[in-house]
């Protein structure tokens, strides 16, 4: 059985339930599980591959709850560099219909390499159009040779312009084929087990995408698979348009319409929310209805601000999501959460009756629990998010004697993750796999990958 000893770390922030903080420590790893945390001099000296840890911040594996990897192809496209969610996707949704099966699968991994470059070990991603033989096996492939954690969602979209929907004809799917699909995926690639490498989850695009009966059946789909924790994911209530397409087709708002369709409850979770009110908070915290906060989408798109305090406070299970990296243009998952640390403090001075905890209501480890408990919470996983003898050796350093920590991390090395610079990471662990080594993937040769993507990205454009 392999090893790997992580020595010597200044801190160690495991973020289990009493946010264990240990200073001058190790971390020991037999296998793909955490087999010891604690003070350098009494865990183990030697192991199959030892990182010499001194001067560097340790920290769960960060996950991601909300992603489009495809749309790495499309990041700063001029025609929609200053257009709102509607006119965005409307004006990539032609674009987007030229996708292939080698540009799902390439731009899956340069957005995963994004990620296990920021520190981030589990990532989710939702793949809802399926144009020129596209299958979600494209980026599952992806993930197994990067070597990044996935929950890959079998997206969908079946109402067309024609029928009043957002999206056009030609990019939408057959319900009854979309299910057929899902169905199949689920019994060839989900995996219910203690460190399962993939899961899938179902998930149709959003209210204006699909039809009431897909909801539907999308949701009694996923539960006949009991015991086997296949899990529901969507759009909800992202900015002001949705909110009024929801009221004007189904005489609803977005938390009655999810509802009304059986999308509430543990195995459930939501990208955005943006827009979500006080009676949809409390009917989330109730179910316990997860939340995928996308910051960074939020305000590139000029969707609004999320009330996330007010969701954590009430109980409702939130994680972070960096969303499509056209409508984010990064995927850099420290730079999410420190973005959701001040997004939350200055939101809260915005609101109408003005702002009664003051910046203090969202520290730096709040956001970074969020970052990683969270979003285990959110997906459904137990076996990752903390750090803590017998979970999954996923994980995160950080070296703090660059510039970016300087006069930061001497004094609080957590804190500093997010208050100073957002950093790369130095080495990325998944399942007791180092992934990235002194700040370089170790799985592929990001160069040709790189070169590969942007003329793949040129020639979608094109079309």
């Amino acid at each position: 059985m392999t090893t790997l000893l992580i020595r010597n770390a200044t801190c160690v922030a495991t973020f289990d339930d009493a946010r264990t903080e240990w200073r001058d420590a190790s971390v020991f790893v037999r296998e793909n599980r955490v087999e010891a945390i604690g003070p350098a001099a009494e865990l183990p000296q030697t192991a199959d591959d030892v990182i010499d840890a001194r001067g560097h911040l340790v920290v769960p594996g960060l996950v991601n709850t909300h992603h489009h990897m495809y749309q790495s192809l499309t990041r700063a496209i001029p025609a929609v560099q200053d257009a709102e969610l509607f006119s965005w996707l409307r004006g990539l949704y032609p674009i987007w219909a030229g996708l292939t099966p080698e540009m799902v699968h390439v731009s899956t991994q340069v957005a995963m390499a994004e990620l296990l470059l920021s520190g981030c070990t589990t990532s989710s991603d939702h793949l809802y159009i399926y144009p020129n033989g596209v299958r979600l096996e494209d980026s599952i492939d992806a993930a197994r040779e990067i070597g990044m954690r996935f929950v890959a969602t079998r997206g969908s979209m079946s109402v067309g312009a024609s029928q009043g929907g957002l999206p056009p004809d030609c990019v939408v799917e057959r319900e009854d084929v979309i299910l057929k699909d899902t169905q199949r995926l689920i019994e060839a690639h989900h995996d219910a087990s203690h460190g399962a490498m993939v899961n899938v989850a179902v998930a149709p695009c959003s209210p204006f995408s699909v039809s009431r009966d897909l909801m539907r059946e999308s949701a009694v789909l996923a539960r006949s698979f009991k015991g086997r924790g296949v899990r529901l994911h969507t759009h909800l209530a992202e900015n002001d348009h949705d909110i009024a397409y929801s009221l004007e087709k189904f005489n609803c708002t977005p938390t009655e319409y999810a509802q009304d369709l059986g999308w509430l409850g543990h195995d459930v979770w939501h990208a955005h929310c943006v827009k979500l009110d006080a009676a949809g908070i409390a009917l989330f915290a109730k179910t316990k209805t997860g939340v995928a906060h996308c910051p960074c989408s939020n305000m590139r798109l000029a969707s609004g601000i999320a009330p996330i305090r007010r969701m954590l406070d009430a109980g409702v299970p939130v994680g972070l999501g960096v969303d499509g990296s056209a409508s984010n243009d990064g995927a850099h998952m420290v730079n999410e959460a420190r973005q959701t640390l001040l997004l939350a403090r200055v939101g809260r001075s915005l609101e109408p009756f003005g702002c009664d905890h003051g910046p203090a209501e969202m520290t730096a480890r709040d956001a970074l629990a969020v970052a990683t408990r969270g979003g285990a919470e959110v997906l459904g996983r137990a076996d990752i998010g903390h750090l803590a003898p017998g979970m999954c050796a996923d994980l995160a350093l950080f070296d703090l004697t660059t510039v970016g920590f300087a006069g930061g991390a001497v004094h609080d090395p957590v804190a500093s993750l997010l208050l100073c610079a957002s950093p790369q990471a130095a080495y990325t662990v998944v399942n007791g796999r180092v992934v990235v080594r002194e700040g370089q993937l170790t799985t592929l040769d990001l160069g040709p990958l790189v070169e590969r993507h942007n003329a793949l990205a040129r020639l979608l454009a094109a079309v």
